[in-house]
């Protein structure tokens, strides 16, 4: 199996683990309580990681930390708290999809990282199959609910960006809890101050939690960061179109929601989409011989010291001195 397909499958636990958090929120969670639920979602999970991986930032990554943790954890929790609730989980879902679209162009806007046309063409297809999905669902769609979960995709599609572009200076699990305790401890006293003192959670609602925190948050997130620094921000928001896909499915299987022929093929453009923006072996195996190659040897001078090979006298097309990186 080729090194990028084993990314891609690595990456793709994320969005199949969030797409079962729309289900588990709305069905298990306390219906009032965004902040406390996001903050009992971000907090633990990031001292679970801080725990595996005991580093303090270091230089940018303080503010880094802070403003990713803002983006990514903050206010992307409680947002996605509110459409959970708000939301039919498949609706929930469905929406995250335009992600992919959004990563591109704010890749493009902010690192000039140009989409490629498998990438555009994949988040296309991927969004003509989640507005089918959502434009031909006979139960009407509640507006705050669906404001919240597109603030949600946009925020978290900014974050994923910047993440991406900051891949320097700390290895994925100390960087990932940093984020999530720096936005749990943005929403503690928020919660504490609009919410009042956290309700004792059931059973039920201790388990929900359990799944919430540690593999829709602590597993998914390290998953996905991973991704964002193992492939390109095009396959990784591609990929993402698993969790609309996930959380159709369970809406239709578990939680009763219809799925009619126009959905199921706007299933079928979700998959397409996501097939359309995967890593292709060529590029992959071309990637691979470039890092593999060994350098030129260098030429000697007189004295044994090394130096660039100089081309003949007189060839006036062969190439400039190559300079030895070091």
């Amino acid at each position: 199996m080729e090194a990028s397909f084993r990314w891609v499958l690595l990456t793709a636990v994320a969005p199949v683990a969030w797409g079962a958090n729309y289900y588990v929120t709305r069905e298990f969670l306390p219906p009032d309580r965004p902040l406390w639920g996001a903050a009992l979602r971000a907090l633990p999970a990031g001292l679970l990681l801080l725990a595996l991986r005991p580093r303090r930032p270091r230089g940018a990554w303080w503010w880094r930390s802070a403003l990713l943790g803002l983006l990514n954890t903050a206010g992307f929790f409680v947002l996605l708290y509110i459409a959970s609730q708000s939301l039919a989980t498949s609706v929930a879902a469905t929406v995250m999809a335009a992600s992919p679209l959004a990563m591109l162009l704010l890749a493009w806007a902010l690192t000039a990282a140009r989409p490629a046309r498998a990438h555009l063409l994949g988040a296309l297809v991927g969004l003509g199959g989640v507005g089918l999905m959502l434009l031909t669902r006979a139960e009407p769609v509640g507006l705050p609910g669906l404001a919240a979960s597109a603030a949600a995709m946009l925020a978290s599609s900014l974050g994923y960006v910047l993440a991406g572009r900051w891949r320097d200076g700390a290895d994925v699990l100390a960087t990932t809890a940093w984020q999530l305790v720096a936005g749990g401890l943005v929403l503690l006293p928020l919660a504490a101050a609009f919410e009042g003192a956290p309700a004792v959670p059931t059973g039920r609602e201790l388990l929900a939690f359990g799944y919430v925190t540690v593999v829709a948050t602590a597993l998914a997130f390290t998953a996905w960061f991973t991704g964002l620094r193992r492939l390109p921000a095009g396959t990784v928001g591609l990929v993402g179109l698993l969790n609309p896909l996930t959380g159709v499915l369970l809406g239709t299987a578990v939680a009763g929601e219809g799925l009619g022929p126009l959905q199921i093929a706007g299933l079928v453009l979700v998959l397409a989409g996501v097939a359309l923006g995967r890593p292709r072996r060529e590029r992959a195996e071309r990637t691979e011989a470039a890092a593999s190659a060994p350098s030129p040897a260098p030429g000697l001078s007189g004295g044994g010291s090394p130096r660039a090979a100089q081309p003949p006298p007189g060839d006036a097309r062969a190439p400039a001195p190559l300079t030895d990186p070091g």
